[in-house]
């Protein structure tokens, strides 16, 4: 990791940051004793083990481990390089920042190909919008948006525009303002010929969508075709700066009124979300052309309870909807699902019905996942058939055995039981015997799971279950983090006889941190750090209730526990060899080594000064 930064600037730029609102741009966080908790944005979970700590202004998850400052936080939400990330909480504190020439050639290229890419495509969207509204160009493509009902504050609030259908305009305008044409075709707003010797424009006679990161900025478009040809909608390709599955349309604009209304309502298209915006529904997204990712419902977890899904009332839509419905259920997101009636998209319903109407007949009207995956259930099927009606009975049985609590279970058998006129203790049985095959997959798809984030993590499920010498460690190390005073001491009485590796490497870079002069701050000393593991094993000890100051008596037996492992290993051992040569009945061999163990325990005793003795030196210090 390459910190061209002087850590004086780094330092004032860390502490014009709150962490707490950075993360909070991101999770939703609330308030728990000292620090704010939420769900982790770096692994999938349903109850909250994210931690920030505003006084120390570093983060911590309990599950997965991740953790650190605001810069580590930008480069692992973000995927940022150092610089990108401290460039962005410059821009954010106000502070003017320069990147040395020395910079790594790689991360500079990158740096500046983003630069360029967000450069260009927040020019093309001034430039499509301007088009639409004030060029000629733009004419039939503003009668189409005004014929679809959307109104002038909409087109404006949205940016759209339009695209002129021409193969150079948008390639002589970069050209003339000296934008890098291949990398502009790296950006997706170029293309090149099958002869590959010249560039055309990507976006032609479509009317223009810009698409936002979660910081505002537009990062791509989706184009929507006027006319007849192929294909209808063409969506940016992925780039440096847009990932289809970790963006969602008109997220960054909707979030604060996710949260509020700790609800958020998912479409497939763009249209839906301007209709439902111009409705007064302000915590609408959308994905953008692809199914829902894994990202994508995190990211809607992490800022809303409930998620409803109101796709396209097609076959197709009906089908992507489950897709998601469950991707969300997984998440732990309380999911009901919205169906359009006369299989009309929501932007055609809320233009034709009006915004109440969408209010009261789909989304007051959506369903719970298991009520409509029933009602799918049921589709195509003839139920007077014997046989049809006890496929669907037993498909039913199959959606009910997954859901966890016994309550619903209880709810829906009994639906089932009046619907069919069946006895309601004959399903409970069949149920049951789903239900126990079904947490039987559960119970062994989460153990894979937890092993999984255990193997990803270097810390350990539960720290207090570890050895000894282990947690003594872990509360030097703790206890040197928030004073440099104990830092000092255990140099002198520790040095670098950490007995685990990780542990010596983060006491090195700590005894080196403070040499330089400074004083204890966790947050500065993570940006000092270059290792993934060191800075989350940092993040985590700084995340340990400890209390105010270190005893002389505690530090004396942490040191103590520290020093004794290496002996006490050597002394098993040497147990081990005695009882070998007494088996073999070689008493004269039994008898030297009992010497040797005895001299050894004796040894043990003057490895830490006695407490006295440490008083003594930290006074006379």
């Amino acid at each position: 990791m390459y910190k061209p930064i002087s850590e004086e600037t780094i330092q004032h730029i860390l502490s014009q940051v709150d962490l707490v609102e950075l993360a909070g741009e991101y999770v939703q966080l609330k308030k728990s004793g000292k620090n704010f908790m939420g769900l982790c944005p770096f692994h999938s979970e349903k109850t909250p083990s994210f931690s920030v700590s505003p006084e120390k202004q570093v983060y911590h998850c309990f599950g997965c481990g991740a953790g650190g400052n605001a810069i580590t936080f930008l480069m692992e939400i973000e995927g940022f390089t150092f610089g990108e990330a401290v460039r962005q909480l410059a821009e954010k504190a106000g502070v003017p920042v320069q990147i040395s020439d020395t910079a790594p050639v790689q991360n500079k290229r990158k740096q500046e190909e983003k630069t360029w890419m967000l450069k260009a495509h927040r020019l093309m969207a001034q430039l499509y919008h301007h088009i639409l509204l004030e060029r000629k160009e733009g004419q039939e493509a503003l009668r189409y948006l005004q014929q679809r009902g959307f109104n002038e504050e909409t087109i404006k609030t949205f940016q759209l525009g339009y695209a002129p259908d021409s193969w150079d305009f948008v390639t002589r305008f970069l050209a003339k303002r000296n934008f890098p044409l291949p990398l502009m075709e790296k950006a997706g707003l170029l293309a090149k010929g099958e002869g590959g010797d010249r560039y055309f424009d990507r976006f032609r006679g479509r009317v223009m969508f810009p698409i936002w990161d979660n910081q505002g900025q537009v990062i791509g478009f989706g184009g929507r075709l006027i006319g007849e040809g192929h294909p209808k909608y063409l969506n940016s390709p992925e780039t440096l700066i847009f990932h289809k599955s970790k963006q969602l349309f008109n997220f960054h604009r909707a979030r604060q009124n996710m949260r509020q209304h700790q609800t958020a309502v998912l479409f497939e298209g763009y249209g839906d979300v301007l209709s439902a915006y111009q409705a007064g529904i302000l915590y609408a997204t959308a994905t953008l052309g692809t199914a829902l990712s894994e990202d994508q419902a995190r990211l809607l977890r992490r800022n809303a309870e409930k998620v409803i899904i109101c796709y396209d009332g097609d076959e197709a839509g009906m089908n992507a909807a489950v897709r998601a419905a469950e991707e969300l259920h997984q998440q732990g997101c309380l999911v009901k699902v919205a169906t359009v009636p006369d299989d009309l998209d929501p932007d055609d319903y809320i233009q034709t019905f009006g915004a109440e109407a969408f209010r009261r007949q789909v989304l007051d009207q959506a369903q719970s996942l298991t009520a409509f995956q029933l009602e799918r259930l049921k589709k195509g099927r003839r139920l007077s058939d014997d046989g049809e009606r006890m496929a669907y009975i037993q498909d039913a049985l199959r959606v009910i055995s997954r859901l966890r609590r016994a309550v619903e279970r209880d709810h829906y058998l009994r639906q089932l039981a009046d619907e069919f006129s069946l006895s309601l203790d004959a399903l409970k049985r069949e149920q049951y015997q789903l239900y126990k095959q079904e947490r039987r997959r559960q119970q062994e798809q989460g153990k894979q799971n937890q092993e999984a984030v255990q193997r990803a993590s270097v810390l350990p499920a539960a720290t207090k279950l570890q050895p000894a010498y282990i947690n003594a460690e872990r509360l030097l190390l703790a206890y040197m983090l928030q004073s440099k005073e104990t830092a000092k001491e255990v140099e002198q009485l520790v040095g670098s006889r950490f007995n685990q590796e990780e542990h010596q490497r983060l006491a090195a870079y700590l005894y080196a941190f403070y040499a330089d002069g400074q004083e204890a701050d966790v947050r500065l000393f993570i940006s000092t750090l270059d290792d993934r593991e060191l800075i989350q094993l940092a993040s985590h000890l700084s995340s340990m209730t400890l209390s105010p100051e270190l005893s002389s008596q505690e530090l004396q037996d942490y040191v103590q526990q520290v020093l004794r492992y290496p002996y006490l290993k050597q002394l098993e051992q040497k147990e081990e060899e005695k009882k070998k040569a007494e088996r073999q009945g070689d008493v004269l061999e039994a008898a030297r080594i009992a010497m040797e163990i005895i001299e050894m325990k004796k040894q043990l005793n003057h490895l830490v000064p006695s407490h006295d003795t440490h008083t003594s030196w930290k006074e006379g210090e």
